[in-house]
């Protein structure tokens, strides 16, 4: 079933060894500039640090390296910043990392640090940024992480069961008949109407405005007067929407694989296609040029892939543990791996082995982008994801529009155009439930990095010129290269985004690393 088959644009974090981001959600919210925003709120208490050493070790499978310092603090923010004397609160959970080598008197402030999704781990990306930023970025800076409303360690959304998520996944990716199609939506609104059961009208305060501002709270609680921010992927939109509210409170940010907040859902979801169908390209470029150790699939990747598919849908491989690697999780690893190109051999060698019957490999890709254990439980991505993308927008698409561009995409981008396009079906049902978010120029704001890399498939290169414009005052920074997110890279790039993280020193003009 694919009614969370924006499962395919999520990230792990317990990858964020080599994938620095969540993937971002397809924006599709619109905000009239006319209607006030909201204001005040709440006295936000200062945050109340304890040592969470077993969190920091949680949070990335393993002890983290010594030399770093670990405590953790959770902040209340009320549940509507529209009505914030309501009483109603959700927890927002934070852990800051400081490095032994920091020396108080040339201490900066807090770094906050958000990893896309939505529904990435802010606490885990702060434990693994903790030990891999520049040492001169950790010896100026704590490391915060706050795990956004939804997610995680805070409030969370729940209520997608674990057979859900293997399901979710596994499920027919590009439904060909009309039955096919019809039982995915009867599925879909099975599962959003759980969550509807479950939360009521309160999932309409799980949006990307209501993070923002919990931002603000969480800037307030570490004590710093202006944010310091480093977002990916979709935390570039996180961050665009709290310059456009609170741009007199930014200090310095770092926008890392842009999104664009003016593109409707259709033009996000079609960038995404093009962009996935792009790097299967140069995955099939890269194939054809190396050696057979490199890339056992042989030299013509696309027909491999084709033909793997098409077996999967007739007659699916069961794995060690009784799954089927059915068209979903075989389309799944592929598109995943496209995130990281130090990933393309493994996903390489994983097809190999699927075509000679196992497919384990195939498995263990999908399960470590989307955190899945050994006993088959999920963290609540999917939902948080599903959630927040759909409270964004403003309208819902018709299933007709969903399944016309199904084919249209199908035949513009072959691999992934029809799952991309069925991607939209979950906010199709979605309940009247929606929080647009505000966007626009952030006036007063002092310059802002945005991160552009040439080959990222999830949020397109383009996108990141499309928002240095829109902010006003931000500076494109280009870098040239495969994957999904760029800092930290040694070099011109880590150069350019160090001195303006710690001596304001932002680029006249645009910059080529």
């Amino acid at each position: 079933m694919t009614s969370a088959h924006r499962r395919v644009v999520l990230a792990a974090t317990a990858a964020l060894a080599v994938l620095l981001a969540g993937c971002a959600a397809t924006p599709t919210a619109r905000w009239n500039p006319g209607e006030a925003a909201p204001g005040g709120g709440p006295d936000i208490a200062k945050a109340d640090w304890k040592p969470c050493p077993d969190t920091a070790e949680e949070a990335i499978g393993q002890q983290p390296p010594s030399g770093v310092e670990f405590e953790c603090a959770t902040v209340k923010a009320p549940q509507d910043w529209n009505d914030p004397d309501s009483g109603e609160t959700f927890d927002v959970a934070l852990l800051r990392g400081r490095s032994a080598r920091q020396e108080p008197d040339e201490r900066i402030g807090s770094l906050v640090v958000n990893p896309g999704g939505p529904g990435g781990s802010g606490v885990d990306t702060a434990v693994y940024l903790s030990f891999t930023l520049p040492s001169e970025v950790l010896e100026r800076f704590d490391i915060v992480g706050f795990d956004p409303r939804g997610v995680g360690r805070s409030t969370a959304v729940e209520c997608f069961s674990d057979e859900d998520k293997d399901e979710l996944i596994g499920s027919e990716p590009d439904p060909a008949s009309q039955q096919e199609f019809d039982e995915i939506v009867d599925f879909a609104r099975d599962v959003v109407e759980g969550c509807e059961r479950k939360y009521g009208d309160t999932l309409k305060y799980f949006s990307t405005e209501q993070t923002a501002r919990d931002m603000d709270a969480v800037r307030e609680a570490v004590g710093d007067e202006k944010l310091t921010y480093l977002g990916y992927s979709y935390g570039t939109l996180l961050g665009a929407v709290y310059a456009k509210l609170f741009p007199e409170k930014i200090r310095a940010f770092v926008l890392d694989g842009a999104v664009d907040p003016r593109k409707d859902e259709i033009e996000g979801s079609k960038g995404q296609a093009a962009g996935f169908e792009r790097a299967f390209g140069n995955f099939a470029k890269w194939c054809e040029d190396a050696d057979s150790s490199d890339c056992p699939i042989g030299s013509d990747a696309k027909a491999a892939v084709n033909k793997l598919i098409a077996e999967a849908r007739k007659s699916p491989e069961s794995g060690s543990d009784g799954r089927k690697a059915t068209a979903g999780w075989v389309l799944s690893a592929v598109l995943y791996t496209m995130y990281i190109q130090e990933w393309w051999p493994r996903l390489a060698a994983a097809l190999d082995e699927l075509d000679d019957g196992d497919p384990d490999r195939v498995f263990d890709i999908v399960d470590t982008f989307n955190e899945r254990d050994s006993d088959g439980r999920y963290p609540n991505s999917m939902e948080i994801l599903t959630t927040v993308n759909c409270v964004d927008e403003e309208e819902k698409l018709s299933l007709e529009t969903v399944r016309k561009l199904q084919g249209d995409w199908r035949e513009e981008y072959p691999l992934f155009g029809g799952a991309l396009a069925l991607s939209m079906l979950n906010c199709a049902v979605w309940p009247d439930q929606h929080d647009p978010y505000p966007h626009g120029e952030a006036e007063g704001a002092p310059p802002i990095l945005v991160i552009g890399t040439t080959g990222d498939p999830a949020t397109p290169y383009e996108q990141a010129g499309e928002l240095a414009d829109l902010l006003g005052t931000g500076v494109l920074i280009t870098y040239e290269g495969e994957g999904h997110t760029a800092y930290p890279k040694p070099g011109c790039l880590n150069d350019t985004v160090d001195d303006y993280l710690i001596d304001l020193k932002a680029p006249e003009s645009e910059v080529t690393c």
